[in-house]
């Protein structure tokens, strides 16, 4: 922690400060210190060193670590304890072991990649190194476990309202767990438990956001994009972090003490891009067309059939003009 918190003091100063000022300020010495800088220059911190001023931060590059997202946060738990890595198999299955091992309600977890990455339904979800933010929360909510589900659209909510704030991009929601841009997919989420038959014990929410993606596979260029695809230019990735963390929190809190509000739920309709569309349900032996028409205080989606409402809580769901379906 010593190197962020001097790298903190770097980005405090706007100018230069002084190997000695530094070593007095954090209790170490100055060789430790000249340590530190070299650690974050390798990095990728540009760190400007002069004879008599002392150390310079030039620029930070694009990466996602605690220095770089703490700063971001207006949150009192989510993220307060970060876990980076390089390279994980996947966030969400390192979230679900290290709550084995104790990690704190609310402990964030991001990759720069992720090579056994899943989405719904068991889809591979593969992060590519620098392109996106691939990333799990660990929370530890004293609720049953029909009330998952409930989250899910809280964590589908932050993403669109931090994607819209941060990028001025018209993201919205495609029910349960997707966020779109212009029809097409920018972030998946995926909700996981573990849980007791009355309560849940641990839960991991695990997003998925592409940003600075330029390409993508034939299989999907139709059906996905990125927020640099569709603005045009780079975006850094560590105060969208933060700003999906403090988003998801608010609602959160809130949820935790009254449950899905319909304050909550009016400004999830707003922004939900399934509603008022024709939709197919497939369930597995099962296909039902019909209009999405609402969204229930339990998080289902209620579909105009023709024959009576159908109230759906899983299962693929299909939008008509939407990620290629027509």
């Amino acid at each position: 922690m010593v190197k962020e918190e001097i790298l903190n003091l770097l980005k405090q100063q706007h100018g230069w400060i002084s190997g000695e000022v530094i070593s007095q300020q954090m209790g170490i010495t100055r060789s430790a210190v000249w340590k530190c800088m070299k650690a974050l220059k390798e990095q990728g911190y540009h760190i400007e060193s002069v004879t008599n001023k002392g150390y310079r931060l030039v620029s930070s590059p694009d990466v996602l670590t605690w220095g770089e997202i703490h700063p971001f946060l207006e949150t009192r738990m989510l993220g307060q304890k970060i876990y980076t890595y390089d390279q994980v198999d996947s966030t969400n299955l390192e979230a679900r072991r290290m709550a084995e091992r104790g990690a704190p309600d609310g402990s964030l977890f991001v990759a720069e990649t992720q090579n056994q990455g899943r989405g719904r339904l068991g889809r591979s979800w593969i992060g590519e190194p620098g392109g996106g933010i691939w990333m799990s929360l660990l929370l530890l909510p004293q609720v049953k476990p029909s009330d998952v589900s409930q989250i899910t659209l809280i964590a589908g909510l932050a993403v669109c309202l931090a994607v819209r704030q941060y990028s001025g991009l018209p993201a919205l929601i495609k029910w349960p767990n997707d966020v779109l841009i212009h029809g097409k997919k920018i972030c998946g989420i995926l909700t996981e438990m573990t849980a007791e038959i009355d309560r849940v014990s641990s839960l991991v929410v695990g997003i998925g956001i592409n940003v600075n993606i330029d390409q993508f596979p034939a299989t999907l260029k139709d059906t996905a994009t990125s927020l640099s695809m569709e603005a045009g230019k780079q975006f850094a990735r560590a105060p969208l972090v933060a700003s999906v963390l403090n988003a998801f929190e608010r609602h959160y809190f809130t949820f935790l003490e009254q449950g899905i509000t319909h304050e909550f739920l009016t400004q999830y309709k707003q922004l939900c891009a399934t509603l008022g569309r024709q939709v197919k349900v497939v369930k597995p032996g099962y296909v039902q067309e019909g209009l999405a028409s609402d969204i229930t205080l339990a998080g289902e989606l209620v579909v105009d059939t023709g024959q009576g409402p159908l109230v759906v809580n899983a299962g693929e769901v299909s939008v008509r003009g939407i990620m290629g379906y027509q």
